[in-house]
């Protein structure tokens, strides 16, 4: 009996990386398909994202499934069989100990910190820049999202950038902490007061996305959130003029 259960581990163990990488997929993981006018060479680390995710939640479920099915064959192959049966555990030497504690706390130590180790490369590379990038202000104050163009349009929660081109927001506040979080994006930082920060992110899709206050702010701090509005290059462009041309002649009439 306890030799099939071992065999159907077995089998069952070898299988279940391919099960657990359908699972995820299903759920949404892969990377979406892109959309726009041209293609651009931008190391996107959404896509480093999702598949570290991939591996983390792969990481979970095997480790968990692991475990459970080990407690359950000691709970099976050591359970009492009558009535004030005591158990007689094996005597070890205090090498064997130490090898029983030490080798399993290595292996799944190393498997973290391997994990850890792709979390940091991976955060450096939300850290660089790519070039040709639309560089956009953002002054977070209680309990809006207020954003500078370069030609100096303004705009408050509501963030328009063009698909297929790397946005860079650089940030700031004018009174406590607030937190920029894009989810969509897998991005999010904090605008503090006397200081500038940064994220950027490449927007790939035409449409509507949520941006919200990570960063408890006040007793209106639910409030403050906004919208990505991704549009394409085209419409971008006509937008950007027009409200340019507002702007000029708003000054004019000044």
């Amino acid at each position: 009996m306890f030799a099939r259960i071992r065999n159907g581990l077995v089998v069952f163990l070898a299988t279940l990386p391919f099960a657990a990488s359908g699972a995820l997929a299903s759920f949404g993981v892969e990377e979406p398909e892109v959309e726009g006018h041209h293609l651009w060479d931008v190391d996107d680390p959404v896509d480093g994202f999702h598949h570290l995710w991939e591996e983390v939640m792969m990481d979970i479920i095997i480790i968990g499934v692991i475990f459970a099915l080990i407690t359950l064959y000691f709970l099976i192959k050591y359970r009492r069989k009558h009535n004030g049966q005591e158990g007689r555990p094996p005597k070890l030497s205090r090498a064997a100990k130490m090898g029983w504690v030490l080798i399993p706390v290595a292996i799944f130590m190393a498997d973290d910190l391997f994990l850890a180790a792709e979390g940091w490369t991976l955060w450096k590379k939300y850290r660089e820049v790519p070039e040709n990038n639309i560089e956009i202000e953002l002054e977070s104050a209680m309990w809006s999202f207020n954003f500078t163009y370069p030609n100096g349009i303004e705009t408050y929660n509501e963030l328009r950038v063009p698909a297929g081109t790397p946005i860079l927001v650089r940030m700031t506040s004018r009174d406590v902490v607030h937190s920029l979080y894009m989810p969509d994006f897998k991005v999010k930082e904090d605008s503090m007061p006397g200081r500038i920060t940064y994220l950027w992110f490449l927007p790939k899709k035409v449409g509507e996305h949520v941006m919200t206050c990570a960063e408890y702010c006040g007793v209106m701090h639910s409030m403050m959130h906004g919208k990505v509005i991704v549009m394409t290059p085209e419409n971008y462009q006509s937008w950007y003029k027009q409200e340019q041309a507002k702007l000029v002649e708003g000054g004019a009439g000044s």
